[in-house]
């Protein structure tokens, strides 16, 4: 696929170490104005970590990150304005009801009052939290919170959208009202960058994919690059690449 934009998420020989261990090794990557990447890799390869750096949560050890043109570190204010955020435990403000965190996020960005609370609605519609709005955050349950902060994170429209593990603990519907969501997002010219375990869904949705193992990228391309000719499954070739495929065999093995 061919862009004409510049990217607007990059990352450029990201690194970080703790101690002797190192988390992160090189990691290079960009991200298109309306472009779906899947981040994928096994647990503690690197994902998290990695995402933090380009947000601005992690100071690298070396390298760079821009957000829209804009280095996380030496212009956050600037690159943070463009990013929306979704971790796998969403914190959020317990004592606020729904439209109060709203307001709250809009007075984060110096949005228009009433244009927030406008699209906040909408938001709030689209996830199916209006009958809801007015119950304080801390009684929601997982999925619900989920979409509080998917709520929290689009209302400023971002450049950039990241999502870590986005789908975890959702029931199917939920699950798949957030998946029409990104795709949504994106066409509207947002570029997001989303981890995931969950391989059917980075198949079905993601543009391209990355994957990431022991901290380095081992391969990132459209799934017909990464058949490179081949019929298999992203499945397939994530198991062959992070060296998973021999613990398969034995679990089908054993069954």
């Amino acid at each position: 696929m061919t862009y004409n934009a510049e990217p607007v998420i990059i990352a450029e020989g990201l690194r970080k170490v703790y101690g002797e261990h190192t988390a992160v090794e090189e990691v290079s990557l960009t991200v298109h104005p309306g472009e779906i990447v899947g981040f994928l890799g096994p647990n503690g390869a690197g994902k998290t970590t990695t995402i933090k750096m380009l947000i601005g949560l992690l100071k690298p050890s070396a390298g760079h990150a821009r957000i829209g043109g804009y280095d996380i570190q030496q212009e956050p204010l600037q690159a943070k304005r463009l990013i929306g955020y979704v971790p796998d435990q969403p914190y959020l403000p317990e004592k606020l009801t729904a439209r109060e965190y709203i307001r709250f996020i809009g007075g984060l960005y110096q949005l228009d009052r009433a244009d927030a609370m406008r699209r906040g609605e909408e938001l709030l519609r689209l996830f199916g939290l209006a009958d809801r709005g007015d119950d304080l955050l801390g009684g929601y349950s997982h999925g619900m919170r989920q979409k509080a902060a998917l709520t929290g994170a689009l209302l400023h429209q971002p450049q950039a959208f990241f999502l870590d593990e986005p789908t975890v603990g959702l029931d199917p519907r939920s699950a798949r009202l957030i998946k029409d969501i990104l795709r949504q997002v994106a066409d509207r010219g947002t570029s997001v960058l989303m981890s995931t375990h969950i391989l059917e869904i980075a198949e079905r949705m993601c543009d391209r994919v990355c994957i990431i193992n022991r901290g380095r990228i081992i391969a990132a391309g459209t799934m017909e690059e990464l058949r490179a000719g081949g019929d298999g499954s992203l499945e397939d070739i994530f198991l062959e690449l992070t060296g998973g495929a021999e613990e398969a065999a034995l679990a089908e093995a054993l069954q």
